[in-house]
């Protein structure tokens, strides 16, 4: 018996959390999800006895008596990865592969003004927030990746399913929060390329299904 159990924060608010979550579901592999509302006085509390980083999302993986637990986002886009190689969440060809590492590596560490100035705020829309220069040098940034792995692996892949490497991968879950700030706080100026990716990732039936579930827990 194996189970997948991730659990995440507030789907509104936790731009980490949609990563794994985005990579499970448009895969289609199966996973059971449970949640902490962020920001509550109980919170720290709970995190600290559940979870080993004392933040979400973390991901347990229940293989009959054994359980293995998998903090921190991209080590789980990693681990799930390992477990489902059958369906390719890296870009096969190793140019392309080396290129969607690097640029998930850059996300993973990075672009500290958007997140701290532009945070997610999933169910918002045409906030037109004014930029400031490092939140600008951010989307400068996120735009030139975005129009050069479309540019010179999406395009070019054997199968162009217009994501980042053609067909869907880690990379795509990484950057999926950026397109739910651009569209809070945009509209902002991106290539061709890029403002065709954007729109991809934002009309992915899973995007609808987390923001369905974002809009659900504002409600209660």
């Amino acid at each position: 018996m194996s189970e997948l159990v991730l659990t995440i924060g507030d789907k509104n608010l936790s731009s980490w959390s949609l990563r794994p979550w985005l990579l499970l579901r448009h895969a289609g592999i199966p996973f059971t999800e449970e949640s902490i509302r962020l920001d509550q006085p109980e919170t720290r509390k709970i995190l600290a006895d559940i979870s080993p980083a004392g933040q979400v999302p973390f991901l347990k993986h229940k293989i009959d008596d054994q359980e293995i637990t998998v903090w921190d986002t991209l080590a789980i886009s990693e681990y799930i990865n390992d477990q489902f190689p059958e369906k390719n969440l890296w870009p096969t060809d190793g140019a392309a592969r080396a290129h969607a590492r690097s640029i998930c590596a850059e996300m993973h560490a990075g672009f500290t003004n958007l997140r701290n100035l532009w945070p997610m705020q999933f169910v918002r829309e045409g906030m037109r927030h004014l930029s400031t220069g490092g939140v600008q040098r951010d989307v400068d940034r996120i735009n030139d990746i975005w129009t050069d792995a479309r540019s010179k692996f999406g395009t070019k892949s054997q199968i162009d399913d217009g994501f980042l490497y053609g067909t869907f991968s880690i990379a795509d879950a990484m950057y999926a929060p950026v397109v739910s700030r651009l569209v809070t706080y945009g509209p902002v100026a991106l290539s061709p390329l890029a403002t065709a990716y954007r729109d991809k990732i934002q009309a992915l039936p899973a995007m609808a299904n987390w923001g369905d579930g974002a809009k659900a827990e504002l409600d209660r």
